[in-house]
């Protein structure tokens, strides 16, 4: 595969490490690293890379200020500092989105609106936040000011939707707070759903502002593909999603087994997840609004207090850059499911965690990284890992009831 033409400002940018390199070195090279890291657990298969690398993110995250001659630029944060390096155009983002924030630079120069300033606390627009559904065209721009005023609004949506028609909902996203996090508590539709849909592996999936959703979908499809063929499914599984985010592998999972029940601590994702499962006619799927680790200390609790609780067969395991916490860990040990899928983003937590789950019970029957994220040195790597059946272990399974939305403790059904 030949090399495009260098981003001129990934040296300031720092986003893309692997800027110059040949695509097929850069798979090499993330083969390698997870090899060096997950091989002495079983076998490393191939890495799965992308036909087409480049423009892969669905999701754009622009944040806008002023240069020292007052002009507005946006683009991203110099890495490990606050420092904006201005971006015109991004090969690993989605090109439609680059041209909507380059048009909301343009109108917020003509509507005379102010970039925020992080130092003073003074000034209107923050971030800028666009969002596409590859399959189904829909595109989401989410405006995130200072202030929950927005002067001329009815007019600033109406001109930006003269220039990119293709925009199907605005949101007004208020953070008013002198914090690093880019989206505040509070929202406002000011044009549209509010959401937006896309499709993965044939299912539907509702996506809100502050929503987790992958933002590479082709890959995303390869990925859970993967997961769930690692799995083995034979239909007769009840099986949890942890940090199921908006019930993405849960449902694609759910043709495949007798039951999931999706943990997840975000409040707008559970709500997201629960449209998503009605949207889909899913109703093998129910979703749990509480922290994974916690959910699985306490039903690790409640089973061994009473032998009928129901824990599950398989657990879907897909947490954070940092990976899980030990809570979880020994939860995950005490109920001894009889296979782990373990979705990472990080192969160094993941050999940790791994590492951990191999002195305490299971055994890793298979690595399969898939290049999520090219020309980033970040990789998403599937582990699946069988139970070694100590003696002891508790071996029953989990039946979910037919609460909506939340499957409480109490209500986790006893098999006769």
């Amino acid at each position: 595969m030949n090399i495009k033409e260098i981003c001129p400002v990934h040296k300031k940018c720092g986003g893309c490490h692997y800027q110059g390199v040949s695509y097929e070195e850069q798979l090499r090279v993330k083969e390698k690293m997870v090899g060096k890291l997950m091989g002495k657990f079983c076998k490393v298969h191939p890495i799965v890379g992308m036909e087409n690398p480049y423009h892969y993110r669905n999701k754009v995250h622009a944040v806008f200020d002023r240069d020292r001659r007052g002009n507005i630029i946006s683009g991203v944060y110099k890495e490990g500092t606050h420092q904006v390096i201005p971006v015109e155009s991004c090969m690993i983002e989605d090109q439609l989105a680059d041209a909507i924030i380059g048009t909301i630079r343009k109108l917020c120069k003509s509507f005379k609106i102010k970039t925020y300033d992080e130092d003073t606390g003074y000034g209107l627009l923050r971030h800028v936040l666009v969002k596409r559904g590859f399959a189904t065209g829909q595109v989401m721009v989410v405006l995130v000011t200072g202030s929950p005023v927005f002067p001329s609004r009815n007019n600033f949506v109406k001109a930006l939707r003269k220039e990119h028609p293709e925009i199907t909902t605005i949101i007004h996203n208020i953070n008013d707070k002198r914090t690093s996090m880019v989206l505040g508590e509070r929202e406002k539709v000011m044009y549209g759903k509010g959401y937006i849909e896309d499709i993965l592996c044939g299912k539907k999936f509702r996506i809100s502002a502050k929503s987790f959703y992958q933002v590479n979908p082709v890959q995303t499809e390869v990925l859970y593909k993967k997961a769930i063929e690692a799995a083995g499914f034979t239909g007769k599984e009840h099986v949890i999603d942890a940090y199921c985010g908006i019930g993405t592998i849960g449902m694609i999972a759910s043709d495949h087994v007798a039951s999931v029940v999706g943990v997840e601590l975000n409040r707008d994702a559970v709500r997201d997840a629960i449209g998503n499962a009605k949207a889909n006619g899913i109703k093998n799927v129910r979703f749990v609004c509480d922290d994974a680790g916690k959910f699985m200390v306490k039903l690790a609790a409640a089973a061994q207090k009473d032998a009928d609780i129901k824990v599950p067969d398989v657990v879907l395991m897909d947490p954070p850059r940092s990976g899980s916490d030990e809570a979880f860990l020994k939860s995950l040990v005490k109920m001894g499911p009889e296979t782990v899928v373990y979705v990472s983003c990080n192969p160094v937590t993941l050999e940790r965690d791994v590492k951990w789950l191999e002195k305490n019970g299971y055994k890793a029957k298979g690595v399969w990284p898939v290049d999520m994220f090219p020309f980033t040195v970040h990789v998403e790597t599937v582990v699946l890992l069988s139970h070694k059946k100590p003696d002891g272990h508790i071996n029953v399974k989990v039946e979910f009831g037919e609460g909506e939305g939340k499957v409480p403790l109490d209500n986790i059904a006893k098999r006769a």
